[in-house]
């Protein structure tokens, strides 16, 4: 093969969709590595994370709890109707703590986090970046990971678990509401069972999904602002990806999480 075969070869495997999938989750685990290896220093931007921290917060809180009284109580009627069918409304409050506790918290908060505050990292970074304030801040010898990405990324992170226990007080007082008051069930029954099927352990292991929740938004949304391109559409074009791939990653990791705590509670 002549050289410029070997050379066109190479061009087109290049710009081949599984080459440029398999570059970009490359780009993105080495970027991750740099994210963690800044993480842990004495030279962590403690001002910035409060800033972003309130920020995400605000941005976050009311449609959390907007969210989060619907979804749970939703979720929680349907359980009712099927222990009413079978006679068992009193395991209502039981069967809130399940649902609310071990799935709907950590979802609902961090799907909040990565709609609402995650595409405002991402929009603020990806912005920076068109602007060429990223590349100035190279010029002048800052490290862009250290002083933007590491702050946001921690407090997405911590909102996230902050929100898991705001959602999680909320659905249980909604469960309780619908299920006293429309559903027939015993208030002291619906209170008493709440720790019938649920104990500490599945509360913790609900915020350590949050926090990897809100971990892998942060990253995400870091990640695509930081290599936002094409101007003003190139920001929302990595806007959007980032509510699309924070998503994907969220659920893939609720997936891991999940079994690997049963097998653990199992095991034990």
């Amino acid at each position: 093969m002549s050289p410029e075969a070997r050379r066109i070869a190479r061009e087109a495997l290049r710009s081949s969709t599984p080459f440029k999938t398999f570059a970009t989750f490359g780009d993105f685990y080495a970027f991750v590595g740099k994210v963690f290896a800044q993480m842990f220093t004495r030279r962590f931007r403690f001002r910035e994370f409060v800033t972003q921290a309130w920020f995400i917060t605000t941005v976050s809180f009311g449609p959390a709890l907007l969210v989060s009284v619907p979804f749970c109580v939703v979720i929680v009627f349907q359980i009712n109707q099927v222990l009413i069918q079978i006679g068992a409304v009193d395991l209502a409050g039981a069967g809130a703590a399940v649902a609310v506790v071990r799935e709907i918290g950590p979802l609902v908060s961090v799907l909040v986090v990565a709609g609402a505050g995650a595409t405002a990292i991402c929009a603020d970074l990806g912005s920076r970046k068109i602007r060429e304030e990223i590349d100035a801040l190279v010029t002048l010898g800052i490290d862009p990971i250290e002083r933007l990405v590491v702050p946001r990324v921690v407090a997405s992170t911590l909102v996230a678990v902050a929100l898991n226990g705001m959602v999680t007080v909320v659905g249980l007082i909604g469960g309780y509401f619908f299920s006293v008051v429309l559903q027939g069930a015993t208030p002291g029954l619906y209170l008493s069972e709440l720790t019938l099927l649920v104990g500490l352990s599945d509360f913790l292991a609900s915020e350590v999904k949050a926090a990897v929740f809100g971990l892998l938004a942060g990253l995400t949304a870091c990640y695509l602002g930081l290599n936002a391109k094409g101007g003003p559409k190139g920001v929302g074009e990595a806007v959007n990806q980032t509510v699309v791939f924070a998503f994907m990653l969220l659920f893939g990791a609720n997936s891991v999480i999940t079994a690997l705590f049963f097998q653990l509670k199992l095991g034990a």
